[in-house]
């Protein structure tokens, strides 16, 4: 009896230990601009019926969003979820807010760069229909 609670024991602590590690995977230090990060580690959104892949890259550390969704555009998307927020512009929505965290060219020169598979987005957020098969991403850069 006292083998078998032994051995429960022992698989209980290897069970946490191993966990424990794996909570380590696709987590991102809460340093720099990533201190007022909403996620720091990948996570997934909503029950709709189209999936969107979503990154965030910031100071050469990334996070992945898998949305799934019914909205018909990425921003709309984004919104729903509130991983992006900002204000209107001429041009439509500028992002200032990604993830919780703050790009602003007015007050230290960053901002965030619109990735489409890779390649810099000829429309904005708000006008890019999602395409299951393509990455969007935010960059933050200067």
């Amino acid at each position: 009896m006292k083998r078998i609670f032994s051995i429960s024991v022992s698989a209980v602590i290897m069970i946490a230990i191993v966990l424990s590690f794996a909570s380590c995977f696709n987590t991102v230090e809460k340093t720099g601009v990533w201190e007022d990060a909403t996620y720091r580690k990948d996570k997934e959104f909503g029950k709709g019926s189209k999936t969107l892949v979503f990154e965030v890259e910031a100071e050469g550390e990334k996070v992945t969003f898998t949305i799934k969704t019914d909205k018909k555009t990425v921003g709309e998307a984004l919104l729903e979820h509130d991983l992006i927020s900002g204000e209107e512009g001429p041009f439509g929505l500028y992002v200032k807010k990604v993830n919780g965290m703050t790009a602003d060219y007015d007050v230290n020169q960053t901002y965030w760069a619109f990735y489409v598979d890779g390649e810099y987005a000829m429309t904005g957020v708000e006008l890019t229909e999602i395409n299951e098969e393509s990455v969007y991403k935010f960059v933050y850069s200067k």
